[in-house]
């Protein structure tokens, strides 16, 4: 791991450093507990946004991390019949409450980008496949 992918504190005891990944899997953690968010979204792959498990937090998450402050890119999918803009409010404050006291770091932007909408029987069928 790279020096520049860590957040550096120097205190009278030595130095604490958290990884840019840290911060990423924080972020994921905190969306993952808004209600209405299905999943996250590795991105487009072929036009169709790739639902990925709630385990693999850090994905779907893109962070810039500076040495006070952070900005988050995070690329969801929403449960269908919930109101987005409610969701994605939430989930950027929620995200934003839970860097900042962990790390101490200043979030100064959370861009949601909502990459799909997922239908409960979408969601039964992903289900049963994770537990066979």
């Amino acid at each position: 791991m790279e020096e520049k992918d860590l957040v550096k504190t120097e205190t009278g005891l030595g130095t604490i450093k958290i990884a840019d990944e840290v911060v990423s899997i924080i972020a994921g953690l905190a969306a993952t507990e808004i209600d209405g968010i299905a999943g996250m979204s590795g991105g487009l792959v072929g036009g169709i946004a790739e639902m990925l498990g709630r385990k693999n937090f850090s994905k779907g998450v893109k962070v810039e991390v500076g040495e006070r402050e952070a900005a988050i890119d995070l690329s969801i999918i929403v449960k269908y019949g919930v109101r987005i803009p409610d969701v994605a409010l939430a989930a950027q404050e929620n995200i934003k409450r839970a860097i900042e006291n962990m790390t101490g770091l200043s979030v100064v932007e959370v861009n949601v980008h909502v990459q799909g909408v997922s239908f409960p029987e979408e969601e039964e069928k992903a289900e049963a496949a994770r537990v066979h």
